[in-house]
């Protein structure tokens, strides 16, 4: 069994977390689900950075000790991390004792190879980077080259580290093992940086007293980096009696793999191993950079002010939306712009429309051929599909091509809904002649499906389980069993119910609601009164009401939507009356009760496209509850449905 060991940056704690915080745990989290599904042992480490004059000053601004704006902020991360069910196995947090001895230790073996000095350090500080920069660095204006804010010109004495020792050490290493830094782009960046000459780094300051006292160096407090990426091997007991952890996962051969942002890439992939070189302690296999998510076109940050909070988010949407959303649109390794709209429309193709309704038609459709069971017979008719579509899934993941791998799988989606087009067995379910090959192509949906969801299980902790149960199928515990090969779904066994795993949201009204609420924390309280009035059809004129006109927001209260027709039968007791099961673009089918049955045949409605008005109350039309109602023009005392000139996608709303 292999042994992969897999660390998040140890977070600031200054702010609350946001997006920027939540991807590289969820990162971590992905990757570590899936090695532990692929058999490995794993251990995923994520914590919290509690030292430095960043904390000690942002404190200081809010009247409280450091730890007590440390305990603050922590609590909230372990709140976050339970609500987005991360699976990590340890958090550390640097000021506790087991952290301590690490650095103490780690410190010591640095002092004994006469790695350490004192010398007056004098250049532009960034509090927020926590970092020195020179000349060439800094943008116009002396200001930091992240986050564009000034510098602040330092001078006091200081404990220095010989980085310079290691300069020709440190790139004989990135030669000779180019997976250390990924992607290859950030390795280049990392080379020439190192290639260009390192000077000795400054490791103490005496002007900050929050902090890990520097042992045989009185009065200085250890520099917050050689603090802080110790936190990687203290977590696992070095440092202290108890280190089988240490042992087992940073001395083996098992992966060492650090999840980074890119700003601070410098410090893993330079700072740090030339730290563990100089006291002799194992290197970590691969530093992962992945990029920023901006807004606006800049990297999100507090000073900015456009830093994305998850709560609504998560209010509106659930912890998995969100997951999927941020592997899926970011290209890992590269920058990633976030919008609501991108949001929206990510989670209504992929998650609503995609598999939704995929396994809301194959279920309904199983269940009324079936008996409410699984397709008695096996179809092979997606499984060189689904074959590649694994193969590139499993590819993509090991190199953690998150978007890649996610891509695939929407792929095999849109390929099982286009198979059932083809195929249409809705048209041949009361034939049984013709269940035999009803049987095979329902049977290679649902087994195509059942790839999916097993595949999801890294991404979708809830969700996917409940695919699989919804279509008769086991959730596997590993994949090393077969659980990515075609052929695993079994025949004949009770189908689950179908829940609306992902309700489909409507953009427009979506975005203006959001857009509302954030106009109303400035609205004056009569305007938002006269608002609400316009909206709930108050306030008409005499002369609107008197005429039988209406406003726009009446008529924009009616949501009309195109829906695609799956099944089509007649109201016992009524030959007029037809029950329609209907696709309009949402997590499950809708009964609409339609009077169109001395018009149409049942059967010649199947797939054709109509008009429905999705919002209507439920109505019992002999003893069928009908949610909706279809539109038809009346001609010659006859109904004639009113369809789109060409096919569109269910769901599309009609304005």
């Amino acid at each position: 069994m292999s042994k992969t060991y897999i660390t998040t940056p140890i977070y600031y704690v200054n702010d609350l977390p946001h997006i920027g915080h939540i991807y590289s745990t969820l990162v971590a989290d992905t990757v570590a689900r899936y090695r532990r599904l692929e058999g490995d042992d794993v251990y995923f480490l994520t914590g919290t950075d509690e030292h430095g004059q960043k904390i000690q000053k942002t404190a200081a601004e809010q009247g409280i000790e450091p730890i007590a704006l440390a305990d603050r902020v922590v609590e909230r991360y372990h709140q976050l991390w339970q609500q987005l069910e991360m699976t990590h196995d340890d958090f550390i947090r640097t000021t506790e004792p087991r952290h301590w001895a690490g650095v103490e230790k780690i410190v010591a073996r640095i002092a004994e190879k006469g790695d350490l000095y004192v010398d007056r350090h004098e250049g532009f500080y960034c509090v927020r980077c926590e970092t020195f920069y020179t000349d060439k660095e800094l943008l116009e204006g002396d200001r930091c080259p992240i986050h564009e804010t000034p510098c602040d010109r330092q001078s006091e004495e200081n404990v220095f580290f010989r980085l310079s020792k290691y300069q020709d050490a440190l790139l004989a290493h990135y030669e000779a093992h180019p997976e250390f830094v990924r992607p290859e782009s950030r390795l280049n960046e990392v080379k020439q940086f190192v290639a260009q000459g390192l000077k000795d780094l400054s490791v103490s300051r005496t002007t900050v007293d929050w902090g890990i006292p520097l042992p045989g160096f009185e009065g200085h407090t250890i520099y917050v980096w050689l603090d802080a990426l110790t936190n990687y091997i203290s977590a696992l007991g070095y440092g202290s009696d108890s280190d089988q952890l240490y042992r087992d996962f940073w001395q083996g051969d098992g992966a060492r793999i650090h999840f980074v942002g890119k700003d601070i890439l410098r410090f893993h992939a330079v700072f740090w191993p030339a730290f563990l070189l100089s006291a002799e302690l194992p290197l970590p296999t691969t530093v992962w950079a992945h990029g920023w998510w901006l807004r606006d076109n800049l990297k999100m940050s507090k000073s900015i002010g456009n830093v994305v909070r998850p709560d609504y988010l998560l209010q509106d949407f659930g912890h998995e939306a969100l997951r999927y959303y941020v592997l899926r649109d970011m290209a890992f390794g590269q920058d990633a712009g976030f919008s609501d709209e991108a949001f929206i429309e990510r989670y209504n193709s992929d998650l609503a429309n995609d598999i939704g309704n995929t396994l809301s038609r194959l279920v309904t459709l199983s269940r009324r051929a079936f008996d409410g069971a699984l397709p008695p017979a096996k179809g092979d008719g997606l499984k060189a599909e689904a074959e590649q579509a694994m193969a590139e899934y499993r590819g993509h993941m090991e190199v953690f091509s998150f978007h890649e791998a996610l891509r695939s799988l929407s792929k095999l989606n849109q390929e099982i809904s286009q198979f059932l087009v083809r195929n249409e067995p809705w048209k041949k379910l009361k034939d049984e002649s013709q269940k035999g090959e009803v049987a095979e192509v329902l049977w290679a949906g649902l087994e195509a499906l059942r790839l999916v969801a097993t595949a999801l299980l890294p991404i979708l902790p809830e969700k996917a389980p409940k695919i699989l149960e919804s279509i008769g199928a086991d959730v596997p515990e590993t994949f090393t069993e077969g659980a990515l090969s075609w052929g695993g779904l079994g025949t004949g066994k009770t189908l689950g119910a179908v829940e609306p795993l992902f309700p489909r949201i409507d953009k427009k009204e979506y975005l203006k609601g959001a857009e509302a609420k954030k106009e109303a924390k400035d609205a004056k309280a009569p305007a938002a009164a006269e608002n609400k009035e316009k909206r709930s059809g108050k306030g008409k004129t005499q002369a609107s009401s008197a005429e039988g006109l209406i406003s726009i927001d009446d008529f924009f209260g009616v949501m009309l939507k195109v829906a695609t027709i799956q099944t089509a039968e007649r109201v016992p007791k009524s030959d007029k009356l037809l029950k329609l099961s209907v696709d309009a673009g949402e997590s499950s089918e809708r009964t609409v009760v339609a009077g169109l049955g001395k018009a149409y045949e049942p059967e010649a409605l199947m797939g054709r496209q109509v008009i429905v008005v999705a919002n209507l109350k439920p109505a019992k039309l002999m003893g069928v509850e009908s949610n909706g109602m279809v539109l038809a023009a009346t001609a010659d005392g006859k109904p004639v449905l009113l369809s789109p000139e060409s096919e569109v996608p269910a769901g599309t709303r009609v304005k």
